[in-house]
C-alpha cells in the first residue's frame, strides 16, 4: 500500500508526503520550519519520523525550508546537481545527487525522477512505486513532452498541476512579464493542458487523481475540477484538490 498527503500546494508553499510502510518521504519544503512542523503534526507525522527530503527544483515555494529542516532533523536530501547549485541554502545533513534518467531507492520505495519544462536550473518530478503500485507527481512544468507522457502511463495515483485558468490569467492582476512567464513553455500547466494530458494516458488503473498548485489569483477550484473531470470522464466527487491552506489529508492507494 502507498499513502500520500499534501501539506500545502500553491505559490506560497509546497510540500507532499509519500509513505510506504515505515518510510516517509517529503517532496519539497517551501514553508518555514515551524509551519512545516505544524502541518506535519496536523497529518499525524512527527518530523523525526521522516526518512528523507526530495527537492524538485530551487524555487522558494518548493525549497525555502529544505536546508533548515534537513539540519534540524538530520534528514538526507535528494536533488539534481543543477538544483543544488541554484539553491541559496544547501547546507544539508547529507545530500545525494539525482540523475533524472536513473531510478533510486529509499526503503521500499523505488523512485523514478524525470525532467520537466520549467524555468529552473534542472527541475524534475517523480514517480514512486512499492513494487506493485505507482504514484506520479507532476507540477511546475509549462508544457508536456513526449517523455513525460511515456513516464506517466499506467499510474494508480496522479497528483497533477492545474495552476491557472487561461482566461483568468489573461484578465487577471499579474503584470505582462509575470503573465508571460506563468503561461509560457517553461511556466506552469493550465487546466486545459492538464485535461489534455489525461486524455493521452492509460488510466485503467487510476484510483486517485489530485489537482495541485492551483493559483489563488488565476484559478478557481470548480474550473480545475471540471477540467480534470473532462480529461478522465468522471464526476466531480471522484476528484480531489489540494489547496494552499489545508493541503490534502491522507489518501490510500491499494
Amino acid at each position: 500500500m502507498l499513502r500520500f498527503s499534501v501539506l500545502g500546494s500553491g505559490s506560497r508553499g509546497n510540500a507532499t508526503l509519500i509513505e510506504s510502510g515505515t518510510t516517509r518521504v517529503l517532496v519539497d519544503c517551501g514553508f518555514a520550519v515551524a509551519e512545516t512542523e505544524r502541518r506535519l503534526l496536523r497529518l499525524g507525522c512527527p518530523p523525526e519520523t521522516l526518512s528523507a527530503i526530495l527537492v524538485t527544483h530551487e524555487h522558494g515555494d518548493h525549497a525555502n525550508g529544505v536546508g533548515r529542516l534537513s539540519r534540524r532533523y538530520r534528514l538526507p536530501v535528494w536533488l539534481t546537481v543543477g538544483t543544488f547549485n541554484a539553491m541559496r541554502d544547501h547546507e544539508f545533513r547529507a545530500h545525494h545527487y539525482i540523475n533524472v534518467n536513473q531510478s533510486f531507492e529509499i526503503g521500499p520505495l523505488a523512485i523514478q525522477p524525470y525532467p520537466v519544462l520549467h524555468d529552473a536550473r534542472e527541475a524534475c518530478q517523480f514517480i514512486f512505486s512499492d513494487g506493485a503500485l505507482r504514484l506520479g507527481l507532476l507540477t511546475d512544468s509549462g508544457s508536456i513532452s513526449a517523455h513525460m507522457v511515456e513516464r506517466l502511463q499506467g499510474l494508480d495515483a496522479l497528483l497533477l498541476e492545474c495552476n491557472y485558468d487561461a482566461r483568468m490569467l489573461a484578465d487577471g492582476p499579474y503584470p505582462p512579464a509575470l503573465r508571460a512567464r506563468v503561461g509560457g513553455k517553461y511556466g506552469h500547466l493550465d487546466n486545459q493542458q492538464a485535461s489534455e494530458l489525461l486524455q493521452q494516458l492509460d488510466l485503467s488503473r487510476l484510483q486517485q487523481l489530485v489537482g495541485m498548485h492551483l493559483s489563488e489569483k488565476n484559478n478557481l477550484p470548480r474550473h480545475a475540477s471540471a477540467a480534470l473531470c473532462a480529461g478522465v470522464g468522471c464526476s466531480a466527487d471522484w476528484i480531489s484538490l489540494a489547496d494552499q491552506a489545508q493541503g490534502l489529508d491522507w489518501r490510500e492507494v491499494r
